[in-house]
């Protein structure tokens, strides 16, 4: 059996190896925050490639457009650890760590307040349960809860890749990607593995192979 992985091949899609299970979510307002609910049902199988430059008729998955197309992409991205490019964001009961890679997924904005707000307001253990929540539903691994005794509050994840879509916004979304599966660029170099990120998919990141939320910005939506 294959390794758990995932390959950014040069001007090329991601091959993803392992029988990594794959699924599409749909990102919907509920109770003045967001949830995910279930998208359309996609194959599932051991080894499969997912479109990266945004123009595949075949989406998720690459149908070849990025050779017909002249797609060119370099990963820009910075590969430092997340503890060494997240900001330390401090509160009475509660800490945040930051890293402002945004996928503008908005599960940081709860009923109660966002995520920097409950942070400031931590003192309060229900508060306090909110902000934890903001940050650890957060796909894009900007935002990460700290105790004061200096504990990281993580979700427990299973290694998956969602395909996200947001109808509120008219767009689709980046690659959800969950469970610390390796991301291996095109010059053979790993990422640093983490629980949560979401990968680009609509070719228009500034900060590639990770999602900034350009998708927003050019309107992209993957199907008719």
């Amino acid at each position: 059996m294959s390794k758990v992985k995932i390959k950014i091949l040069r001007n090329g899609p991601y091959v993803v190896t392992g029988g990594v299970p794959l699924s599409e979510k749909i990102i919907t307002p509920h109770e003045g925050g967001y949830i995910y609910t279930e998208g359309r049902p996609l194959p599932q199988a051991q080894t499969y490639t997912l479109c990266r430059c945004g123009r595949t008729k075949a989406a998720p998955f690459c149908d070849g457009a990025h050779v017909k197309d002249g797609f060119k992409c370099e990963e820009t991205a910075e590969n430092t650890p997340y503890i060494q490019r997240a900001e330390l964001i401090k509160g009475p009961g509660l800490d945040m760590l930051d890293d402002h890679r945004c996928a503008l997924a908005r599960f940081c904005h709860r009923k109660s307040g966002d995520a920097w707000e409950l942070v400031e307001q931590s003192g309060d253990p229900c508060l306090r349960g909110e902000a934890v929540a903001a940050a650890s539903e957060c796909p894009a691994g900007r935002l990460t809860a700290v105790t004061k005794d200096g504990r990281h509050i993580e979700p427990s994840y299973e290694p998956a890749i969602e395909i996200l879509q947001d109808p509120e916004e008219g767009a689709s979304c980046g690659i959800f990607v969950k469970g610390y599966i390796p991301i291996e660029n095109a010059e053979g170099v790993e990422y640093e593995p983490r629980n949560r990120v979401v990968l680009c998919r609509c070719g228009h990141s500034k900060i590639k192979p990770f999602c900034d939320g350009a998708h927003l910005d050019v309107g992209f939506v993957d199907t008719e």
